[in-house]
């Protein structure tokens, strides 16, 4: 009696007429590499858009201006910070009706309070239409702060 496992076997096929046998599967250490360089990367995207997208430690918001006789605004603004025993500075400017920067001024917001509300009077090098909050820092300049 013939069929044992000798017979069942997959016949050889034909050199050259099908290619190559299939290539070997890739290295598992590979892949691995693969994965890590992968999460590397895509680390330091997030920690790149943390910084530059996250939330700013010092920050204003325009509350309400009003025009002042002799080209000059007063605006009045409220400072958010993270550290309330710093002081920072913001910069406020005032526009006219093209839309460019006509005056501006660097406001010293004094170390205190988590939340400030603050009010300056901006004088302007033509007729100002309105003023906003340019930015906000904790970098103070030496002739803003007080000895």
């Amino acid at each position: 009696m013939a069929g044992g496992p000798a017979e069942t076997a997959a016949p050889a096929l034909p050199e050259g007429r099908y290619g190559t046998s299939r290539a070997k599967a890739p290295r598992r250490w590979r892949r691995g590499l693969f994965l890590a360089i992968a999460l590397l990367v895509s680390g330091v995207i997030a920690w790149v858009a943390y910084v530059n997208l996250g939330s700013a430690p010092i920050d204003a918001e325009r509350v309400a201006f009003s025009g002042k006789p002799g080209n000059a605004m007063e605006i009045t603004i409220n400072v958010t910070r993270d550290d309330n025993s710093r002081p920072g500075v913001c910069i406020v400017r005032v526009r006219d009706k093209t839309g460019a920067e006509s005056g501006r001024k660097e406001l010293l917001i004094p170390a205190g309070a988590k939340y400030s509300r603050m009010s300056t009077t901006i004088k302007s090098i033509g007729a100002p239409v309105t003023a906003d909050v340019y930015g906000c820092s904790y970098e103070v300049p030496q002739y803003l702060s007080t000895p």
